[in-house]
């Protein structure tokens, strides 16, 4: 069994809005073990929305339809689905008896135009749940099938969970999942993954089940998916497992986490585990690591303070810099420590170095230092960077946080 995922309007199409609709369906439809072909966006055309649902049907055996059951001119789902099904529009008494109740509840006068939103196609039935003024519908055609459901997300989930997916599953006859699972790495390029583990892409190709893709995600670094079938949801999380493991002793280090964990929550489980509380001094990255670092919840038994310090003069006063340039090494590794003995903290991270767009004190764009106070050590590292003003500042900070983080892990080691 196989499905599309068809969201309509104009603003999805123009930007306005996201369709963060489409994601969740696909997603769920993953969980249900239907695998999805195809996610497509139209616009509030009756002609252009009937043609995607006939393209769709050749393709998939189901189509899942989401926004345009509103009750204005431009809401045209239920009348492309009655197009495509040959089928009359009919207005349903039931359905009408449950608007008019729903306005009544609200004490409010029902406009006309909402009758509109009873109108379901000859052959066609209503999905029960309905929590919105919008009926979601189950519109065979053949031996296919259409689900339409309203854009308002937890309209949408109600009935995608309640019985799209319930629907598809019992029509597909053989019960499995899909799941996944996402290595989250940092310090490889993408192509550099690929040629560490092309003997394991080799082998799963010939196996086809778990299967492996690759995301670059900028600042966020090289995800690795692995995707698994299987019949249930725990042998699909033993698939998952023994594949993880297998590519965290082929990747090492590079991989700081798994689906949503970020590298500063990584850092933190490091510091946590250590006894360890750490402080941090910026100046490339003017604030953007402490500020991630505190967005994770919990940080503040592991983190003491930040400071900015972006004039020179910050660093030599309060953070005891010797003079001197202030986009070098040691003056990376005098951050590191003045910032640790100022907060009282046992670990310092500090960042320094040139975001652009021009060069300063003789160095170019993309050159940051980044120092590591830890234990009787003070360490500095130097990274080159790619990218424009914003792009060196974010990647200088998950930089920081790596460097730190092998520093925690061979400490650990030890």
């Amino acid at each position: 069994m196989n499905a599309e995922v068809v969201a309509v309007g104009t603003e999805l199409l123009l930007g306005q809005i996201v369709d963060t609709n489409s994601a969740w369906i696909g997603e769920q439809l993953a969980l249900g073990g239907i695998d999805c072909l195809r996610h497509v966006r139209v616009g509030d055309n009756l002609n252009r929305i009937v043609s995607v649902l006939r393209e769709s049907l050749e393709r998939a055996d189901a189509v899942v339809v989401c926004g345009g059951l509103g009750p204005t001119q431009d809401d045209l789902t239920r009348d492309a689905i009655a197009v495509v099904m040959g089928a009359e529009l009919r207005r349903d008494p039931e359905a009408e008896a449950t608007l008019r109740a729903m306005f009544a509840a609200r004490g409010r006068e029902m406009p006309a135009n909402n009758l509109r939103q009873a109108d379901v196609p000859v052959g066609a039935s209503r999905i029960a749940q309905q929590p919105g003024t919008a009926p979601g519908l189950v519109a065979p055609v053949g031996d296919k099938v259409i689900y339409a459901v309203p854009g308002v997300p937890y309209e949408m989930r109600e009935m995608v969970a309640g019985t799209v997916i319930p629907d598809l599953r019992r029509r597909a006859g053989e019960m499995s999942v899909i799941v996944s699972r996402t290595l989250r790495t940092w310090g490889q390029s993408e192509s550099g993954l690929a040629e560490q583990i092309a003997e394991r892409i080799d082998h799963l190709d010939g196996t086809g089940n778990p299967t492996l893709a690759f995301l670059a995600s900028g600042v966020e670094g090289i995800k690795v998916r692995i995707t698994a079938r299987a019949a249930d949801e725990e042998a699909g999380a033993a698939l998952l497992e023994a594949e993880e493991a297998l590519l965290r002793e082929i990747l090492g280090e590079i991989v700081f986490g798994t689906d949503d964990t970020t590298m500063e929550a990584a850092v933190q489980q490091l510091l946590r585990e250590a006894g360890l509380r750490l402080a941090i001094a910026e100046s490339v990255s003017g604030g953007m690591a402490a500020a991630r670092f505190c967005a994770v919840p919990d940080a503040s038994d592991v983190f003491c303070g930040g400071v900015v310090a972006y004039d020179p003069a910050v660093k030599f006063s309060l953070l005891e810099v010797p003079e001197g340039p202030v986009v070098s090494e040691a003056a990376a590794k005098a951050m590191a420590d003045g910032v640790r003995r100022l907060f009282g903290a046992e670990v310092g991270l500090a960042t320094t170095g040139v975001a652009g767009p021009d060069a300063l004190e003789g160095v170019e764009p993309g050159v940051v230092h980044i120092g590591i106070a830890l234990d009787d050590s003070v360490e500095a590292v130097t990274v080159r960077l790619p990218g424009d003003r914003e792009r060196i500042r974010g990647y200088a900070t998950i930089s920081a946080f790596d460097a730190l983080r092998h520093r925690l892990l061979a400490r650990r080691r030890a």
